[in-house]
């Protein structure tokens, strides 16, 4: 496949946006035309040949830029080549796990046959957005959980069976 991917993206604090960065920096480097956006900018998704959402995780519902992006385009991407990703699990959870997708992202990816679910760890850190973030962060749960070797690996099969298409 030499088409275009879209990487679409639902994030509050910035960290889902350096993930869905990562994984577009991946696709490129194996030769695919590849961009990363806000969920909430895309308008119209025609002229890219596979897509991948990430969103946030927000007390175990997905960013509601994320989730009003696969609703307001449902009909399109069940016609494309669909991966999904979450961030946001801190601490020890986060790191060396097989975390299945919360139930609304769930519903989507059996919806919309996507080829794959993955959660990677999240990012909170001091100067996070939101009244709950905050409290996370004065209890000292807060850190960097996320594993871009992990990322980028997934990335890159996401790439292979793109290229193989």
């Amino acid at each position: 496949m030499t088409g275009k991917v879209l990487v679409a993206y639902g994030t509050t604090n910035g960290s889902t946006a350096e993930i869905a960065e990562a994984v577009a920096d991946v696709l490129r480097k194996a030769g695919l035309t590849a961009e990363a956006a806000p969920a909430a900018s895309v308008r119209d998704i025609t002229p890219y040949d596979a897509v991948v959402v990430g969103g946030a995780l927000y007390a175990g519902r997905w960013h509601r830029d994320a989730r009003r992006f696969v609703h307001r385009h449902r009909r399109a991407l069940a016609e494309r080549p669909l991966w999904l990703f979450s961030s946001g699990p801190l601490g020890a959870e986060a790191v060396g796990r097989d975390i299945p997708p919360v139930p609304g992202v769930k519903k989507a990816v059996i919806r919309l046959d996507a080829r794959e679910h993955v959660t990677f760890g999240g990012c909170l850190e001091e100067g996070a957005k939101g009244w709950v973030a905050r409290m996370i962060l004065r209890s000292g749960k807060g850190g960097d959980f996320r594993d871009f070797t992990v990322i980028e690996e997934w990335a890159g099969r996401v790439a292979a069976e793109l290229i193989r298409r």
